[in-house]
């Protein structure tokens, strides 16, 4: 099954790799990354697709626990 997440992080170091490596390491497999940064502030937009047999739940409440993700959202792809 496919899932977006909408993600906002802050910008730090290394919290892209942090994302993307707590993806894979929960079973799921990314499609495809997207993001861009908000011009008045040090946050960014990130907008995920991902694949996996798991409930999207599991990965969304990992991501949640990230120090830099200020917020996460999780819809099934149609």
């Amino acid at each position: 099954m496919r899932y977006q997440f909408e993600m906002t992080l802050r910008r730090a170091e290394g919290a892209l790799v942090r994302v993307l490596g707590t993806t894979e390491r929960r079973g799921f497999r990314p499609v495809s990354f997207e993001g861009d940064a908000h011009a008045d502030s040090d946050h960014w937009n990130l907008r995920m697709t991902v694949e996996g047999d798991r409930a999207a739940i599991a990965l969304q409440g990992q991501l949640a626990k990230l120090y830099d993700c200020l917020s996460v959202e999780v819809s099934p792809c149609r």
